[in-house]
Formats: C-alpha cells, structure tokens, sequence
C-alpha cells in the first residue's frame, strides 16, 4: 500500500487513475484547480465518485500555490507523486500561452521542489506525444532527440522532461516521465477530438476535419492509459549503467530518470476514426474539410518497445471498442 499524490485528479486521467489506485488499496490524495478551461460540472461529477472512498482526500488547490503546495507536501508525506495537473490543448496554447507558463513550467516546479524536501520515493509525469514536433521518423522513438516542437504546449511538455531530469541528477529524485499518445474514453475532455465529434453528429452539427481528414492519430484507450500508469508507479528507475555523455540516450540517464511512449501503437487516419464514430452512433457526420492548423502535426505514432520490455505491457483496445464505451458513457451521462 503506498500514499500517493495526484495532481489534476478531477481531470480525465486523474479521475481514472484515482478510481484505480483506489480499487487496489492505496490511499490517494488528489488536488486539482476545478479551472473553468472546460465543464466543471463534469471535472465535480467525476470527483463526486472518487469521493465516495473513504481512501481518498482531495483538496481544492493550484499547483501554481507555491505555499500551499509546500504545506500539502510536509503535512501528508507522499512515498509517490503523479503530476497530471497542466493546462492542455496544442491549439488554446495560441490562444493564451501564458497559461501555460503558469501551469506547466511554474506549476511544475513546486510539484518538484515538493519532491525534493519531502523524501518522495518516485515522481511520475505527464508529457506528451507533442514533444515529438516536427519529427518524421515513424514510429516515434523515446530514444530520438526532441528539439523541434511545433506549439508552446509541446515545449512545456519537453520543459518539464529536463526539469525532471536535472532533480534527478542533482537531488536523487527518480523521475519517469510518460508520453501519453491522443488518450480517450468514458468521461473524456470534452475538447478533445472523440467528444466535439459526437456532440456535433447528435446535434446535426457539422465537425471541422483538419488536414482534410489526412491527420493519423495513435489513439489510446483511457484504460490502456492506467495500465501503464499503474505499472510504472510502481517501476522505481535506476541508472543506466551504459550511458554515455559521447553518446548521450535521451530516454534514459546516468541518473535514476526514464521516459516512455504510452500508446496503442497503431496510428488511426481521422477520415476512419470518424467513420468508426458514425457506425457507433448510427449516424452519418456533416463534415467541414480544413487545412493542417498551426500547432498540429500530421501524424503520431509511438514506439512501445520500451513499456513492453520494461513494464511488461502493451496497450492493445481496438479502436472499435474503446469509442463503443465512450458513446455508451456518453449517451447515459448527458441523457441522450
């Protein structure tokens, strides 16, 4: 049994991840903002059913409160922290980029100082597939050099990467960072590509479709997502005892710091993943072709070779079953 911290645990990966904590006897303590950057309705529907273990406490709180992150940290002592808490979106990050200096640079730095003076035995974080920018070599590798991001959100994401990996050199602070690869499901975003779709469709709406329908997105399952999450809470990285400074490993270090891809490792083109949207719902989408937006890359694709040889796991829902059960969520959720 470990107690651990999630930030951002009315969001969607937090919420899940808490739920699965939970179930398996940890004890979780959960912070998150309530920010209005979509519903809070649906972030206190989510946290109404966490609540109700008696393992879990949450506190109304910005990772951006230096003090009262500091508190949080010394009065619990966390033998884990998952920081999920960020501002997300590649495109609201042109529209409002110092949310996401506040979040996800200033944010994350008291996450890491809280790590650091409060003995913390891992820290688990969220980065993305963004990082990958302009990278063409398919499929993205954890062990390629990142240095091209195409958004202000894929930078900070890349920030947080070698903020980690700097305390974890300096201060024995075992860091993994996680590349989450376009994640959705039940109680998904809803400014997130599956959710605007369906919404639109039911509605008699038309949806925007980027690149023509020409994007391919590496779609992952939420609970593929937790999986891996899970299983590498509990993976505590070491050294790699073969890096090199003359031939330096992006993805691993001479200190105890790992990143890795989750992702279904099967890149979906848009024009499928909407039809697969219209065979579930039994309706046909109204669809408004537009160019490649700034900020977006054509495809993703990740390489799992690591999380499979490491953790022991690789994501595997079809694509299929994973938007049946967010169109079953859906349609019980909003009464539809």
């Amino acid at each position: 049994m470990k107690k651990v911290l999630i930030t951002g645990a009315a969001g969607f990966i937090g919420f899940h991840l808490c739920q699965s904590l939970l179930k398996r006897g940890d004890i979780v303590v959960g912070i998150d903002n309530l920010n209005d950057y979509y519903d809070v309705e649906l972030k206190r529907a989510r946290l109404s059913l966490i609540l109700e273990n008696n393992n879990f406490t949450f506190y109304k709180m910005s990772i951006q409160d230096k003090d009262a992150v500091s508190a949080l940290f010394k009065s619990e002592g966390f033998d884990v922290v998952v920081n999920l808490a960020a501002q997300a979106g590649v495109r609201y990050s042109l529209l409002n980029p110092y949310s996401y200096i506040d979040s996800n640079i200033y944010g994350f730095i008291n996450i890491l100082e809280g790590c650091r003076h409060n003995h913390v035995e891992h820290l688990v974080f969220a980065s993305s597939s963004s990082v990958y920018g302009a990278n063409t070599n398919m499929p993205f590798s954890v062990h390629n050099n990142v240095d091209h991001p195409v958004s202000l959100y894929a930078a900070t994401k890349k920030s947080n990467e070698l903020m980690a990996h700097a305390y974890s050199s300096l201060y024995k602070l075992p860091c993994t960072g996680l590349r989450f690869f376009t994640v959705y499901g039940p109680w998904g975003r809803p400014d997130m590509a599956l959710f605007l779709f369906t919404r639109a469709i039911l509605e008699d709406k038309p949806i925007d479709v980027f690149n023509y329908g020409k994007m391919q997105r590496d779609f992952t399952y939420i609970d593929d997502i937790i999986e891996g999450v899970v299983r590498v809470i509990d993976k505590i990285p070491v050294a790699n005892k073969n890096w090199s400074g003359d031939n330096p490993d992006p993805a691993t270090s001479y200190a105890s710091y790992r990143l890795y891809n989750i992702g279904n490792n099967n890149p979906v083109e848009l024009t499928k993943f909407i039809e697969t949207i219209e065979v579930c719902l039994g309706k046909r989408a109204i669809k408004n072709f537009l160019p490649l937006q700034a900020g977006d890359v054509p495809a993703t694709y990740a390489d799992i070779n690591d999380l499979v040889k490491d953790i022991g796991f690789k994501p595997s829902t079809p694509l299929e079953k994973g938007i049946t059960e967010f169109i079953k969520w859906y349609r019980e959720y909003y009464r539809v």
